[in-house]
């Protein structure tokens, strides 16, 4: 089982859901983690609650659409730990509608945030690890990286784009840099990602859902996270696919 104290990890989306959760488990763990996103109160928030547990964690003000904020973010981290171990490409968004709505804006977010924000990251974070020879790197993908839901048309084809960059940076950076590459396919997780449909009929679809069935929570993702990171050294865990008991779709 590989040890990660002592580890350095950049978590984007931190300030909230899945990333925040993920921040607290791998903090716990011993690593020093960099917390990313544009709301740095919440991150303060957040790094309060790591430290008074015993963790250590360094407040990244970071926008992964712009190149710029996310270099200087990358080495602001690499100045503060010496190096990054563990990236979680964690930030995006989910404005739910159909397509011929033409709400052109929300897809052009979705593309900026959920794919070139993914590549912003990643291009900022490899020469690092390939310098170290050595790192993780996870994608936060989704269901609808793997099936296609009406309404999801734009949000699924970035999921789509970011399981299949994760599967080809796996194949390109495994056994030439000895990173390993875990894509997380998430299904229905209580998180803000919600907040931002708005469209009113696809929200009240969702909301009834949170009604019938138990979703996963952030810290669910995050123990896969921590799983998949503490595989041995040889292991790549490439997917994880995690769903609700509940969700039969």
């Amino acid at each position: 089982m590989m040890n990660i104290n002592g580890n350095v990890a950049l978590i984007t989306g931190a300030s909230s859901g899945i990333g925040a959760a993920t921040a607290l488990k791998l903090a716990a763990a011993g690593v020093n983690v960099g917390i990313a996103a544009r709301r740095t109160d919440r991150l303060e928030a957040l790094k309060t609650e790591i430290t008074e547990k015993g963790g250590k964690a360094l407040v990244i003000a970071m926008d992964v659409v712009d190149p710029a904020s996310v270099e200087t973010g990358v080495k602001k981290l690499v100045d503060a730990y010496g190096s990054i171990d563990i990236l979680f490409n964690n930030a995006g968004l989910m404005p739910l509608s159909d397509v011929d709505q033409l709400r052109t804006g929300e897809w052009h977010r979705m593309v900026d945030v959920n794919v070139k924000g993914l590549l912003n990251t990643t291009a900022a974070v490899l020469p690092q690890m390939i310098k170290q020879h050595s790192g993780h790197i996870f994608n936060t993908s989704s269901i609808a990286g793997r099936k296609v839901f009406k309404g999801l048309s734009v949000y699924c084809a970035t999921k789509h784009a970011v399981t299949a960059f994760s599967d080809g940076l796996r194949m390109e950076v495994g056994e030439k840099h000895n990173i390993r590459v875990t894509c997380i396919q998430p299904g229905a997780v209580a998180t803000e990602l919600y907040d931002q449909i708005t469209d009113t009929g696809y929200r009240q679809q969702m909301d009834d859902l949170a009604k019938q069935m138990t979703f996963l929570q952030g810290t669910d993702i995050a123990e896969t996270i921590l799983f998949a990171l503490q595989a041995p050294a040889h292991v790549n865990v490439a997917e994880l696919f995690v769903l609700p008991v509940g969700q039969g779709w």
